[in-house]
């Protein structure tokens, strides 16, 4: 046999065919692409190397690279028809019906008896007669709208009412084309200078943005005109709707240049990244600078940063060693020292989230630092920070460096733990938290509450910081006190989930618990006392004790959830780990027997469960929450850029979804909205939780009505996901149950889970000794089996048939009808799939077992199968007639225990089909011609 390696360009074409009717498209392509790279004279064979490679292209949705092979064959031979026809289908395909249509027409000129081209040229031709007369109806209506919106003189709802209308004429290719064109850009930049109107403003953003959405020309034109500082100033506003516009045309032009989008799992494009490197450097070094810029507001801030998180990481744009050298750490560690108590004319606008966003961002700079080099630079750039500020001995910069300090400490928490440690450090803080003044108690006391998150790196503080914090709860200052109780609660909860370790005497917790929900449910406390009292109450959870109590208090329960519906970025950790620990979502430790025994024998501590986190007192609280609205607010907290907190997001989800009573309740909330972010974007945990809470709720719950529009196709990749051998047994039935429903709902879902990958994943649990996943799998393959494209794959060289054959016989009876199912759907329009079922040698037993089955619905599967195959092929019939599966046919007709009438016609059917194929053994007559008109098969 000829080794791959020599084979000839000829020969690694019909290599490349064979598996193009295999369906094997990666290796079809693979061979395609060898042929041409021994090809290097522009000659017919390389065209047809080059048709065949874009026919393999189209197959896997690769229609711009079907395109570009297209273009080379009709180089080499023009007016070729099957490189216009595949041209035409990756066309369309884009919705680039007028280019489509004018190959189709070529077509027809060139060969005008193509019966293959007629349809597609009609279908085209309707559609591209519609878009001209939608053309018309949008010019008009962009022309008249355009009047009114830039008309200062009217009046300003008249203004507001067409720009609206402009909005959702930019969104469609038409009209952001025709607005383009008439010169919308320069007659928004030259309006919103003058505009009073807020929502005009916002929605003249929106229109920018819509306008450079997937559209790199129209970007590079845009940006050109206005250039990033009026993006700059768009932004910049105290309208939290304004500036929300303005950070998404910025992320939209970020994407432009990028060729990523705004979902969660984007990636960028490395070619128009390199092509657009000094375009998007610009754009994020001008958000890097404004990061301190004293005329911008918090909100502002707020928003810049977002962008810088989202973008500089090294699976989007991969930024971050660049704003470390353009020094971007000291100015975000100079945001992270801002105070709102200083109030001076250089002070920054900050919002009670900043500080948050802020420590994210750091957090989010240092996982890219991931070499030892980059960690040391982003080291000494803290460190620079810090020595400079202390080089001014006054208590403003004691009191900003701690507060920066603290920012890290919540962010990379590795390097905040470095700076305490560095000497004079730590007491210079435990020195602030021992004077008389409140903002420096309250500055040290956040600072101690923070470095005790590890206690094994900051035993200096606990050590040190009990003492004072428990000085500092007895201020008569509130925000001092509530800071302090938050402190203690950290240190009672050291024992974590372990009821035998209490670090406070029995009733302590209790009685810092009833302090904690006293600042919680005062309405006169501000927001900001609040949220200490649930980070407290996030730690005393821990207790099983505290959690009944919690739980049965619905006052606490409302305010803790009223609190997180504020969206206010400084409370997610709190709410969050307090709900973790109220649902047991946290990871518990597996204690093995044989290790158990071994620690009492060596007298080593053992962890205990308190008797209130059995799973009926932990499903009890789970339902409380549902039904108490917990779902609005990890809505409204899923909006967090921390990865660990959506991690924690996704694990509440996940814990209340468990419960099938309130999953109603769960997806009338809008959980499935939140939950598919969190499924794509986050740790591997956090995406395995969400993708399996999406399970839960597609398995009770209508997946039509659970996942309404396009969000049913987002779906299938979190749940394909969990199909993976590290998640466990239990993730995997639920994600094929999820998948099973989401199969039956149309053949565009049944197409989309093939397109991620979803049959080679669900057949490999059909070969599990597990009754219950073989199952599961066997029911997907059942529904998926509706798809032309799922035969395919039974067509080709391969035992899938074989095995469904195998299945029909198997001990569980929802197997055995799911795979005769199956073979029902397959055989009725596959001939070759009636073919291979004589490939299993046990072949004739299967269909005597289904045939002759007591359950009604098995049988009319089993009659369903041999009616198809004899019908099928003479051969196939004629092997049918020689065993006695025709008696067993004939004696259901005549059977008065079949009460099935369907059954009957069947088993008549199959005879009658029997009689017209004479039985005789047919000769190889009546070979099928070549249809000269098929544009589709490879050459």
């Amino acid at each position: 046999m000829t080794k791959a390696t020599n084979l000839s360009a000829q020969e690694w074409k019909e290599k490349g065919n064979e598996e193009f009717n295999k369906g094997n498209w990666s290796e079809a392509l693979s061979c395609y692409t060898n042929a041409l790279k021994l090809t290097t004279e522009d000659n017919a064979d390389k065209a047809v190397y080059h048709k065949n490679r874009a026919a393999t292209y189209l197959k896997q949705g690769e229609y711009k690279k079907a395109i570009k092979d297209c273009d080379e064959a009709l180089k080499i031979c023009p007016n070729d028809p099957k490189a216009l026809f595949r041209r035409c289908q990756a066309l369309e395909a884009l919705e680039r019906f007028e280019e489509a249509y004018r190959d189709a027409r070529y077509i027809i000129s060139v060969d005008p008896g193509n019966k293959a081209i007629q349809p597609v040229v009609a279908r085209l031709h309707e559609i591209v007669q519609e878009r001209h007369r939608e053309s018309s109806r949008v010019s008009a209506k962009v022309t008249q709208m355009m009047d009114i919106a830039f008309d200062m003189t009217r009046d300003s709802e008249q203004r507001q009412t067409a720009m609206n209308n402009l909005l959702v004429l930019a969104r469609e290719r038409a009209g952001a084309e025709l607005m383009f064109k008439e010169g919308v850009v320069n007659k928004i930049t030259k309006s919103l200078k003058l505009e009073k109107n807020e929502e005009i403003i916002t929605i003249g953003i929106r229109i920018m943005a819509e306008l450079c959405t997937d559209n790199i020309s129209r970007t590079e034109s845009i940006l050109k005109d206005i250039g990033v500082p009026w993006c700059l100033e768009m932004i910049n506003s105290k309208i939290s709707e304004r500036v929300n516009a303005g950070q998404y045309y910025l992320q939209t032009i970020l994407n432009a240049y990028s060729g990523m989008d705004n979902k969660p799992d984007t990636k960028p494009n490395k070619e128009l990244c390199d092509k657009y490197n000094k375009e998007i450097d610009t754009i994020l070094s001008c958000l890097l600078y404004s990061v301190t810029s004293r005329t911008i507001s918090g909100l502002c801030r707020d928003a810049i940063i977002e962008l810088i998180i989202r973008n500089i990481h090294y699976t989007a744009l991969s930024w971050a060693e660049r704003l470390v050298d353009l020094r971007g750490l000291q100015r975000l560690m100079e945001v992270a020292s801002e105070l709102e108590e200083y109030k001076y004319e250089s002070a920054m606008d900050i919002t009670a989230s900043t500080r948050t966003v802020t420590s994210v961002c750091l957090a989010r700079i240092y996982e890219n630092m991931y070499y030892d080099a980059a960690k040391e630079k982003f080291r000494s750039a803290i460190d620079e920070f810090i020595n400079d500020k202390l080089l001014t001995p006054d208590t403003e910069s004691t009191v900003r460096v701690v507060v920066a300090i603290t920012t890290l400490l919540l962010g990379p928490l590795d390097v905040g733990n470095t700076i305490i440690a560095k000497q004079g450090i730590l007491e210079m803080i435990l020195v602030m938290a021992s004077t008389d003044d409140v903002l420096q108690q309250k500055v040290a006391c956040e600072c101690i509450v923070a470095a005790a998150s590890k206690k094994d790196k900051a035993t200096a503080i606990i050590n040190q910081g009990v003492n004072i914090l428990k000085k500092l709860y007895n201020s008569k200052d509130d925000s001092i006190k509530v800071r302090a109780l938050v402190g203690l609660c950290k240190l009672g909860s050291s024992g974590g989930t372990d009821a035998t370790i209490r670090p406070f005497a029995d009733g302590a917790t209790k009685k810092l618990a009833e302090a904690c929900r006293r600042f919680l449910i005062n309405p006169k406390k501000q927001k900001d006392m609040r949220r200490w009292a649930v980070e407290g109450l996030s730690y005393l959870t821990f207790d099983a004790e505290v959690k009944e109590k919690l739980i049965e208090d619905n006052e606490a329960i409302q305010a803790m959830i009223e609190l997180a519906r504020t969206g206010d970025q400084s409370a997610v950790y709190g709410v969050v780990t307090t709900l973790v620990n109220l649902c047991n979502a946290y990871d518990k430790q597996e204690i093995i027997p044989e290790m158990l025994e071994l620690a009492k024998f060596a007298k080593h501590h053992i962890p205990e469960e308190h008797e209130l986190d059995d799973i009926d007192f932990v499903n009890k609280r789970l339902i409380s929450l549902a039904k108490a609205g917990v779902t609005t607010a990890l809505v409204s907290l899923s909006k967090t850029d921390s990865q660990n907190s959506k991690e924690l997001i996704a694990r509440v989800f996940n814990a209340i979804c468990s419960q099938q009573d309130v999953r109603g309740i769960i997806v009338q909330q809008g959980a499935a909205k939140a939950l598919l972010p969190l499924a794509l974007d986050g740790t591997d945990k956090g995406k395995k939780q969400a993708s399996q809470a999406l399970a839960r709720l597609g398995i009770t719950i209508n997946p039509e009505v659970a996942f309404p529009g396009q969000r049913i196709m987002e779906v299938v990749r979190p749940f394909v996901n969990l199909l993976k051998p590290e998640c466990s047994a239990f993730e995997n039935f639920e994600a094929l149950m999820a998948l099973c429903n989401l199969a039956g709902v149309n053949d565009s879902v049944r197409k989309r889970i093939l397109k991620e990958g979803g049959f080679q994943k669900v057949e490999a649990y059909m070969y599990e000794d597990h009754d219950m996943l073989k199952r599961a799998a066997t029911q997907v393959i059942n529904n998926l089996m509706m798809c032309e494209d799922t035969i395919k794959y039974y067509e080709s060289e391969n035992d899938r048939v074989k095995y469904l054959v195998i299945l029909c016989e198997d001990e569980d009876i929802d197997t055995s009808m799911a795979a005769a199912g199956a073979l029902a759907m397959l055989t009725s329009v596959s001939k070759a799939a009636c073919i291979k079922i004589f490939d299993s040698k046990d072949w004739l037993e299967s269909l005597r077992f289904l045939l002759a089955n007591p359950n009604p619905a098995l049988q009319h599967r089993g009659v369903t199968i041999v009616s198809n195959m004899v019908r099928s092929t003479k051969d196939v019939a004629t092997r049918l007639i020689e065993t006695d599966v025709m008696e067993i046919l004939m004696a259901l007709t005549k059977s008065d225990t079949v009460d099935n009438q369907r059954i009957k016609e069947l088993a008549a059917g199959a005879l009658e089909a029997a009689a017209e194929w004479k039985l005789i053994r047919s000769s190889d007559e009546g070979q099928t011609s070549r249809n000269t008109d098929n544009l589709d098969n490879v050459e």
